[in-house]
């Protein structure tokens, strides 16, 4: 990211001081990116998000319209804000995120949930930051008239439009794929916001473009982009392997392959990410057993192996029965014969999805197609 300094000229920013000791903090951290910009967004925004959620193409995703206000309008949430301090982690893998697509008897998860869940990784780091905002923010022993600033920690789980706040803080853009690209990590980039009080000083705008690149476009396997910069979630995989609670559509269904929580493919194509450098937090390294894991294995998961399983993973969130539902749609695309035996017993399962899963995969199995990987 670039630093602060104003041109030549141009009288600096009364809080850039303490907007570049931010920043370094910021860095110091482990963030990978750091920017800011005013608590307030244009009416793009809202248009973007009205245009979105008038088409349905937020499909289950309810809660997006019950807060769309406060989602395309920072103060709308919190009327005292008056900057946001945007945040990027990269999380890029260090080889091909799309490699195990290539063999049909396991699962591919998205690399974002191979680890630790990065809602508690990233939220750790933002509150440390936070602390140091307000202690560095402090007014002056005798000064009059000021208060202590006040902040707010955010990391996915709030009506924040952090994509257009991170492009306006000066991170990155976004893309034609909808999600945030940067000039220096490409589009592998975990975003969190503090919002506060204190009137920092705006970061420059981050320059970078798509230009007539339409590769995230056209590596969707279910076509969910209607058009350049608009994605319907409804044909999403990563929406419908995790957001999507009921009965994956069946035309969709072949079109998932072995993707049993999420899809990197519109990100994974990105030409920017030559730029990335792989994740250097810790907490975000891959575990083996989720790089690569076995559909037999995971089909035979019960609850607790669920959850021992993915104890401290994004993936735990979603449930048994709507992972082993994955499961069995992944394996109803390996084209494994073998696999039939592992398959059949869920037709008795409780949950009426994960038998329908079943039923479908059963029936696939028996015809035995050859696998091509999506």
């Amino acid at each position: 990211m670039t630093g602060l300094a104003p041109a030549a000229g141009v009288t600096p920013h009364p809080a850039a001081r303490l907007t570049q000791k931010i920043r370094d903090k910021a860095l110091a951290l482990g963030f990978d990116a750091v920017g800011f910009c005013a608590a307030h967004l244009g009416p793009d925004t809202r248009m973007r998000l009205a245009d979105f959620l008038a088409r349905g193409y937020h499909g289950d995703m309810g809660w997006l319209a019950e807060r769309a206000d406060q989602r395309s309008q920072p103060t709308a949430l919190w009327p005292q804000a008056r900057s946001v301090v945007a945040l990027g982690l990269s999380y890029a893998p260090q080889g091909d995120a799309l490699a195990t697509l290539a063999r049909p008897d396991c699962g591919n998860i998205s690399v974002y949930a191979r680890n630790r869940d990065y809602h508690d990784v990233l939220k750790g780091m933002l509150k440390h930051l936070a602390q140091f905002m307000v202690r560095e923010g402090r007014p002056r022993a005798g000064a009059a008239g000021d208060t202590p600033p006040d902040v707010k920690v955010f990391v996915d789980t709030a009506p924040v439009a952090e994509k257009p706040l991170a492009a306006q803080a000066g991170l990155g853009w976004q893309g034609k794929h909808t999600n945030l690209v940067s000039r220096q990590q490409g589009s592998w980039l975990f975003l969190g916001e503090i919002y506060t009080t204190l009137d920092l000083a705006p970061s420059p705008p981050s320059g970078g473009g798509c230009g007539s690149c339409t590769r995230c476009l056209e590596a969707c396997p279910t076509g969910a982009f209607p058009a350049p910069y608009r994605m319907d979630a409804r044909r999403c995989i990563s929406y419908l392997t995790i957001e999507h609670a009921g009965p994956i559509p069946e035309d969709l269904r072949p079109a998932i392959g072995t993707r049993i929580y999420g899809c990197d493919d519109c990100l994974a194509v990105c030409p920017w990410n030559r730029f990335a450098h792989s994740a250097r937090e810790v907490k975000l390294q891959p575990r083996p057993e989720l790089v690569a894991p076995d559909l037999a294995m995971l089909a035979a998961l019960d609850d607790a192996g669920f959850r021992t399983l993915f104890s401290g993973s994004p993936i735990k969130r979603i449930g048994r029965n709507r992972f082993v539902r994955n499961v069995l749609i992944a394996m109803g695309n390996s084209g494994l014969p073998h696999l039939l035996p592992h398959a059949i017993p869920l037709l008795a399962d409780p949950d009426a999805v994960v038998a329908d899963a079943a039923r479908w995969a059963v029936a696939r199995l028996r015809q035995t197609p050859p696998y091509l990987p999506p």
